[in-house]
């Protein structure tokens, strides 16, 4: 037991450069600022979270403690949170602030997409990202923190990783807790796994016309059957972390999984999943966060190389 023990602490107490997280915190930013704008701009801001006594198109109450110190859900109310949600998430886009500007933009924007008990299951991922984000000192570099405190936008400066593990758990979570919510015979073979067939039928979600899925069929089938066995598979991603850690010992289900790349199986599997609910489906923000967790699977090394091919000027010269 106390092996183990101190094997965790081990674990926990790594540390790493901060670029992944860094990342992490741009995307999920990003992610808050569209998920906002999206109403704003459409001039439905007063439609959808305004209550009816001042002009909504329904009964609004709180949805999160912070709105509900405000009382009544008026235009003044709302339109107030939606500017400090607009400020902070960019506070938080630019890394400034540190974790202040990041409660702050997820308190607020939990207060707006809450409104009427109107958010989605995306947003319970994007409030998941945000408080993981709080935990970790996701500005010590790519911020404008660095940038005032060092005259540089990038640092190599070492935080605790712990916090982007817990992102890489949250994700499995997610992907195990929805397979499981699966229950439906169109799920599997006894219905032909049909579920997706069905899904892309439905003119609530669907962006335009999918009379090519009848004769495509036996593609959705297999996007059925690779979508609820990836779901329900993910813990296996955490056994493959598990194997990576202890390679030094013995075992030919070890081996063969350190021979693999599972962590870039997974990615690929999962990326293109989403990006196919992007191309097919409109589901608002859900896969731009859920591609925003993947960042996590990067190494603080490589997500240095990424960065060195998409912005030069902010990379590091080295990543550990």
């Amino acid at each position: 037991m106390k092996r183990r023990w101190r094997a965790l602490v081990r674990l926990l107490s790594r540390r790493e450069q901060g670029t992944s997280l860094a990342l992490f915190r741009i995307a999920v930013a990003l992610v808050m600022l569209y998920s906002v704008l999206t109403v704003v701009l459409h001039g439905l801001t007063y439609v959808l979270w305004v209550d009816r006594a001042y002009g909504g198109m329904r009964t609004v109450r709180p949805g999160f403690w912070l709105l509900g110190l405000f009382g009544e859900v008026t235009p003044t109310v709302m339109g107030g949170l939606i500017a400090v949600s607009l400020f902070s998430s960019v506070a938080m886009l630019l890394g400034w602030g540190g974790r202040a500007t990041t409660l702050l933009a997820l308190w607020s924007y939990r207060s707006v997409s809450t409104a009427g008990m109107s958010s989605g299951g995306y947003d319970s991922m994007i409030f998941d990202a945000a408080w993981l984000l709080v935990l970790s000192q996701s500005t010590a570099t790519l911020s404008l923190d660095t940038k005032l405190r060092t005259g540089r936008w990038s640092s190599s400066r070492r935080i605790p990783a712990w916090p982007r593990y817990l992102v890489i758990l949250q994700l499995v979570v997610v992907y195990l807790a929805t397979g499981l919510q699966k229950a439906s015979a169109s799920w599997f073979a006894a219905d032909g796994y049909s579920a997706l067939y069905w899904f892309l039928q439905d003119p609530t979600w669907i962006r335009f016309n999918t009379e090519w899925t009848v004769a495509g069929y036996v593609l959705t089938q297999l996007a059925t059957f690779v979508t609820w066995h990836f779901e329900v598979g993910a813990p296996l991603l955490l056994l493959a972390y598990y194997y990576r850690y202890t390679a030094g010992r013995a075992g030919r289900v070890r081996a063969w999984f350190n021979r693999i790349s599972s962590r870039k199986i997974f990615a690929a599997i999962g990326i293109s999943m989403h990006l196919g609910i992007l191309l097919l489906l409109d589901m608002g923000p859900f896969s731009f966060i859920s591609i925003s967790y993947y960042l996590c699977l990067l190494r603080p090394a490589e997500a240095n190389e990424l960065l060195a091919r998409v912005a030069p000027g902010l990379a590091l010269a080295t990543a550990a």
